[in-house]
């Protein structure tokens, strides 16, 4: 469909990292990852963000209200000018209703955040992305008990954005166990999940959707993923994606690990 946006699955790294020397990262990974960052929507001109981050759960889907939200520092033990990183991007009110909106038609119960603030699964790549932090975004929160299949149907209903000009990011990490990618054990694991994965993506729709939502038999699946927040943002994208076929956009490491960015309707 002409003009219709398509819908992404971001990785946003460890913390700080692309803003900050960090030694426990290499920088050819750091460098790698932002790069891909830096140009993933490169020739799109959203009229709007729409980020469901990992890094937000709520009991029912809330919506930042803001117009124009703070900055939230949820990370911890970084040098003291990882808390000085500035993304004043502007909030945007009228769409948060409408997402609350499009949420109540599709049976959700909804709620409204006015104080929160860009969390870093926002502010850290959509610095990267969008560096003049010019277009309204909008964060939505996952559901606690981080449920496949609900956040696939939260997804679906919000479609209806993409022709709106609303670009759709779920921003998480395709793998997740922060013991190993802290100590540099991830590779194995996350080569074994990754595998899964993206086979299981970039397969024909119906069947990508069926494998996602039973995700926890995956090869290593619990090994990547000791806790599912920074995956479920992929079921919400796929949700949102409907019937268009997914790439892979961009795959490689971060602290050793394999971690693997999507796209779909691209």
């Amino acid at each position: 469909m002409a003009g219709r946006m398509p819908v992404f699955f971001i990785p946003h790294g460890g913390g700080p990292w692309p803003f900050v020397e960090l030694p426990m990262f290499d920088k050819r990974e750091v460098d790698d990852l932002a790069g891909y960052l830096r140009g993933f929507a490169d020739g799109l001109k959203p009229k709007a963000l729409l980020v469901i981050s990992a890094h937000w759960e709520a009991p029912v889907p809330t919506v930042m209200t803001a117009a124009r939200p703070p900055m939230l520092y949820d990370y911890y033990g970084f040098p003291p000018e990882s808390y000085e990183i500035q993304w004043p991007a502007p909030g945007d009110p009228k769409l948060a209703r409408r997402v609350a909106g499009l949420l109540k038609e599709a049976g959700f119960e909804t709620a409204e955040d006015d104080r929160r603030g860009f969390d870093h699964g926002t502010f850290i790549p959509l610095k990267l992305a969008f560096p003049e932090a010019d277009v309204p975004t909008v964060q939505l929160s996952l559901i606690r008990g981080l449920d496949p299949r609900q956040h696939f149907e939260l997804g679906r209903a919000l479609a209806p954005l993409r022709d709106e000009g609303v670009l759709i990011i779920g921003s998480g990490m395709s793998y997740h166990d922060l013991r190993a990618l802290m100590t540099g054990r991830g590779r194995e694991p996350s080569e074994q999940f990754d595998r899964w994965l993206q086979e299981t993506v970039n397969a024909e729709p119906g069947r990508r959707n069926e494998r996602l939502m039973e995700w926890q038999k995956a090869p290593a699946a619990r090994q990547a993923h000791p806790r599912a927040e920074h995956l479920i943002p992929l079921m919400a994208t796929s949700g949102a994606a409907e019937t268009d076929q997914a790439q892979t956009a961009w795959s490689g490491t971060f602290a050793k690990a394999r971690i693997t960015a999507f796209g779909f309707g691209c």
